[in-house]
């Protein structure tokens, strides 16, 4: 019991000196619905999103003779293992899923986010899915049959659109380029990156570049994903991460990858050091504690980590299996979907980009299930 606390602690400290810091921090915001502030013309900005994934789904299917995901088509591991909700948890971090503790078995997808399955030299950012299975509560509508708690994350703290406007208009941009010129893409992906070398080593960073192929080729176990937008955390507003403990993991971050000759490099890198080693995250979630500071409608801005830092409710433990192989490319690419907005009510997803892409995870679903004629279910537990 007392290990699973000292897991639970910040990682400024541990046992008593921690607990005593944790009684330092703000205090938490309260939920409550006036947190949200719709957009004019949200719902006209939803149903474009919509169509625009609608094109890229149009394309892809029509290529592969399959139907893909409309974003984050390529997967590069799928896994499956154990989530571990700590004991003791303070009350502001004992909300939604973490109300108890509890062992719920989950399912990982690795992924980048390009609609169109691309070599990985198309250097792009990656995606996490986590589904929870077995998660009791009450569901957020049109979850009500299901058991599950999916949460999408990226490895980047901020997401790139401020409006919903913004967001269609990168979707335009990437339904658009979908199918064309993947020489092209690999040409110019080598460009952005040594763009993006370059702003980093000035010490800065482009969210911008990285999305249309800039982003470092370095190893996907090492990075730490966020979910970006805001989510109801129980009585409070929260943001999630997921960040590797494992030391294997935790050493290759920033490791460069070797991709010449190697169209699906990243899925055979995931799948040699999860094959023969696992690995062990923790979830963490970042509590709001200044509206102003910290907003629920502004995505792109990163919630400072001084004022609430990320703070841990549970470790996901994959034991040694396959990364990524045919048979889980069918169970888990082909048979199952990942929203945000499946799970509890504890955990509404908030602000607007959350909001104009609700309906945008069913149609996607949908799609697939009847082109590709299997039928997408959600797992019990």
């Amino acid at each position: 019991m007392d290990a699973l606390r000292e897991l639970a602690c910040p990682a400024t400290g541990s046992g008593t000196d921690a607990r005593s810091k944790e009684h330092l921090m703000p205090q938490p915001v309260l939920f409550s619905p006036d947190v949200e502030t719709p957009e004019p013309e949200e719902a006209e900005t939803s149903m474009a999103i919509d169509r625009e994934l609608h094109r890229i789904l149009e394309t892809t299917s029509q290529d592969y003779g399959h139907a893909v995901r409309s974003v984050h088509a390529k997967s590069h591991g799928l896994l499956e293992g154990m989530l571990t909700l700590f004991d003791g948890l303070p009350a502001e971090l004992a909300q939604g899923i973490a109300a108890r503790r509890g062992n719920h078995k989950v399912v990982l997808r690795i992924s980048t986010n390009a609609g169109d399955i691309l070599p990985d030299s198309v250097s792009l950012p990656r995606g996490m899915a986590i589904k929870i299975l077995g998660v009791e509560g009450e569901r957020l509508p049109g979850s009500e049959d299901a058991s599950t708690q999916d949460i999408i994350m990226v490895n980047g703290p901020a997401f790139s659109a401020p409006r919903a406007k913004d967001f269609l208009a990168n979707l335009k941009l990437l339904a658009k380029t979908t199918d064309k010129a993947e020489r092209s893409k690999k040409a110019l992906s080598a460009v952005l990156r040594g763009t993006e070398a370059v702003i980093e080593a000035l010490g800065g960073e482009s969210a911008k570049i990285k999305q249309l192929g800039g982003h470092p080729v370095t190893h996907p176990l090492g990075e730490t994903f966020y979910s970006q937008t805001a989510f109801r955390f129980g009585d409070h507003i929260a943001k999630f991460s997921l960040a590797p403990v494992s030391p294997h993991l935790v050493a290759l971050k920033d490791q460069p990858v070797d991709l010449a000759g190697r169209d699906n490099g990243l899925r055979e890198e995931v799948d040699a050091v999860i094959a023969a080693h696992g690995a062990e995250w923790e979830l963490r979630v970042q509590l709001c504690t200044d509206l102003e500071a910290m907003p629920v409608e502004d995505a792109t801005v990163v919630w400072d980590e001084a004022q609430s830092p990320f703070r841990a409710i549970g470790r996901i433990v994959v034991e040694p299996q396959p990364g990524w192989n045919d048979e889980k490319a069918r169970r888990i690419d082909d048979g199952l979907a990942f929203s945000p907005w499946h799970g509890l009510a504890a955990h509404q997803p908030l602000g607007v980009i959350n909001r104009v892409r609700r309906s945008a995870y069913p149609m996607s679903a949908n799609y697939r299930a009847a082109y590709n004629r299997c039928p997408i279910h959600e797992p019990s537990a």
